[in-house]
């Protein structure tokens, strides 16, 4: 969403810019900037990238969990002297009415749901659904934005299909239809996945919650207009 946000901005301003995917979404939306879909291979395909096209400015604008990219953006601009800077979300904090159990990590979230079986809303993507099979006891509900290639490896489990932002009473009533018990959350922040915290605060629903990734010193910013003056400078 803020690379998409930012996209715009750029465009706005006449800049020449490229907007990188991964390419894990299947659909990925349309974009008024040149895009570009792949990895990179590493630091040394970054560098070899930076060089080519001769970047004058890298804007780190992955999720919060992209731990691998930002890390590898840190390194390759840092040794072909690229000005970096990163447009980040504020992550979430609990409030008023909030029952969270914090984890660093997804690890730390598998090893946490020992226990009876519940029904639990796992809303972390499907990179990682894998790993919660050690957790085969539970019915897991998987809201993913594309239909997954391959049945999910979990013995139990639904898919709702769908891409955000969502709605608070949509996610509400979503987990009161799949009598959910406990919500697994990444701590993206941000406000286009909020709702399913906002559910689960009016339900009364405990949320169990990912820490996000230790990432290299870099700069980096919340305000889209500091990454303006930024790459203008």
């Amino acid at each position: 969403m803020e690379a998409s946000a930012m996209a715009r901005r750029l465009a706005d301003r006449g800049l020449a810019a490229t907007l990188s995917y991964m390419g894990r979404v299947e659909r990925p939306k349309p974009q008024p900037i040149a895009v570009r879909i792949g990895g990179f291979g590493g630091v040394p395909g970054l560098i070899q990238y930076l060089t080519d096209h001769q970047i004058t400015h890298v804007i780190d604008a992955t999720h919060p969990f992209a731990a691998q990219m930002s890390s590898n953006a840190v390194a390759a601009c840092a040794q072909t002297q690229t000005p970096l800077i990163a447009l980040t979300r504020p992550a979430w904090q609990p409030g008023p009415g909030d029952d969270w159990q914090r984890v660093p990590d997804m690890a730390a979230a598998v090893a946490a749901l020992a226990g009876p079986p519940r029904r639990i809303m796992l809303a972390i993507g499907r990179k990682h659904l894998a790993e919660f099979a050690a957790q085969p006891q539970h019915h897991y509900l998987l809201r993913l934005v594309d239909a997954p290639s391959e049945i999910p490896p979990l013995p139990h489990h639904s898919v709702v299909v769908d891409r955000g932002p969502f709605s608070a009473e949509a996610d509400e009533a979503l987990m009161r239809e799949h009598r959910i018990d406990l919500i697994v959350a990444k701590n993206a922040g941000g406000i286009g996945s909020v709702s399913k915290l906002q559910a689960a605060r009016a339900l009364h629903l405990p949320v169990l919650m990912i820490d996000r990734p230790q990432l290299p010193p870099r700069h980096k910013t919340h305000d889209p207009e500091e990454v303006l003056r930024f790459v203008t400078a």
